[in-house]
C-alpha cells in the first residue's frame, strides 16, 4: 500500500527522490498546496478504484491517514 502511494506521490510531484512513510505530512514535507491534494487525492481514487468524500480530504495529514482510509474502505 505505501508503495503505490509513494509511487502516486512521486510521479504527481514530479520528483523520485521524496522520502515518503507513514509520518510524511502531505503539505509541510511534501510542499503540497491544498489544490495539489484534492488532485493527489483524484490520482489515489483512480488507482485503488475508490471514492473519497470531500470531507474525508479535510482529514489527511500524513500518508498515514491516507493509508488508513483506503484500509477502511
Amino acid at each position: 500500500m505505501i508503495e503505490k502511494l509513494t509511487n502516486i506521490i512521486r510521479e504527481y510531484t514530479g520528483d523520485d527522490s521524496i522520502s515518503i512513510n507513514e509520518n510524511t505530512v502531505l503539505i509541510s514535507d511534501l510542499g503540497l498546496s491544498s489544490l495539489d491534494l484534492v488532485n493527489l487525492v483524484f490520482s489515489v481514487e483512480d488507482e485503488f478504484d475508490i471514492e473519497i468524500p470531500d470531507r474525508a480530504i479535510k482529514g489527511f495529514k500524513t500518508v498515514g491517514d491516507v493509508i488508513a482510509f483506503i484500509e477502511n474502505q
